[in-house]
């Protein structure tokens, strides 16, 4: 963890507070709480797959973004419990390296794929307007939570439109923020709320066509059937390494590069991080990666790495760290263009 991340004391035995609180009885006893919730939901995604079989033509859609999760997400579902699934593609800022993974899988597991390739503009609108009206929490925080429901929308969208029931995400534990999904999103959230946030509304920057690009359920028929979206890692064991190596090791992905987070993230991210990094003093993903290392699933040798290796190369604009000049180039913005002006909680995801 960053010494500069809010909440950290670091200890008089150089331990910091994170990890003083996880060795207590407490801990202990909230680790079993989660544990047991977990089970609960791992039964429920058992019922949930076992209702969904033959009710279409596709028992699942799975958001595919061609990160080691999605591309395990899909392995799983189709080897472990032989599902029919249509992979769904929004492309929009996916790097090659993804596109190669992508185009990878499916050709090792034979599953059908649909791409939909939105409007380039209205993302480069909305990127430029969002980082120079950063939320205080920063880049990271602020478009993630916008951008994140967009392609969440759109696969909700097609699943609709096919009769699918049941929308399978590989979102790892700790993502979305768990006040916005916690293996679940509400069946309120997918059947009665309009999706759009209402700070972008307020800003008056986007017209009535643009705003429509976010998820209304409001504009379906009152006796619509909604599909329901579960995130499967959160019901099931998770280890982050392994993950990585089993993509690997079955051929779906060609490499440990391949398998990264670090390089098969969208390439704004690049940009996002550098902001966050300019702004707070330390990459905004580590304290979620410090998460999964105490909670036992992620590799803190690996991360120990990366890390250091990702904020060199973003601060000087170096391999992934090009994206940077890249990105700010696209958008038309110089550096002193990414501000934070926006308060707190200015663009939290709409959440009942």
């Amino acid at each position: 963890m960053p010494v500069t991340a809010p909440g950290v004391v670091i200890g008089g035995n150089g331990v910091c507070n994170y990890c003083q609180e996880a060795r207590t009885p407490q801990h202990a006893a909230s680790s079993a709480e989660s544990e047991k919730e977990r089970k609960k939901r791992k039964e429920d995604l058992e019922q949930a797959i076992s209702d969904c079989r033959g009710k279409a033509k596709y028992d699942c859609l799975v958001p595919f973004s061609g990160g080691k999760d999605s591309v395990y997400l899909l392995y799983r579902l189709q080897h472990d419990y032989g599902l029919k699934i249509l992979a769904f593609t929004v492309d929009s800022n996916i790097p090659d390296l993804a596109w190669q993974n992508i185009k990878r899988t499916l050709k090792c597991l034979d599953i059908d794929h649909i791409s939909y390739s939105p409007r380039g503009e209205f993302y480069r609108k909305l990127f430029r307007y969002m980082l120079q009206n950063q939320e205080e929490r920063g880049a990271v925080y602020s478009i993630s939570y916008v951008y994140a429901p967009l392609f969440e929308g759109d696969a909700l969208q097609v699943a609709i439109e096919k009769n699918i029931p049941l929308v399978l995400a590989g979102y790892s534990p700790g993502q979305p923020d768990p006040a916005r999904m916690e293996y679940e999103f509400s069946p309120r959230l997918i059947s009665e709320v309009d999706w759009t946030p209402p700070a972008l509304k307020q800003c008056r920057e986007f017209n009535e066509e643009e705003l429509g690009r976010f998820y209304n359920p409001t504009t379906y028929p009152r006796d619509m059937s909604f599909p329901r979206y579960l995130a499967p890692f959160h019901a099931w064991d998770y280890d982050q390494d392994q993950v990585m190596r089993s993509v690997v090791e079955l051929g779906l992905v060609k490499s440990k590069k391949h398998a990264s987070p670090v390089y098969s993230n969208y390439p704004i991210n690049w940009l996002l991080m550098y902001s966050d990094l300019k702004s707070f003093g330390y990459n905004p993903y580590e304290p979620e990666f410090a998460d999964l290392i105490r909670e036992g699933k992620a590799s803190k040798n690996y991360w120990r790495v990366m890390i250091p290796l990702v904020n060199f190369m973003l601060r000087r604009r170096l391999g992934g760290g090009r994206e940077v000049t890249r990105s700010l180039n696209w958008l038309g913005l110089r550096e002193e263009d990414l501000r934070i002006n926006k308060p707190f909680g200015a663009y939290d995801p709409v959440i009942h």
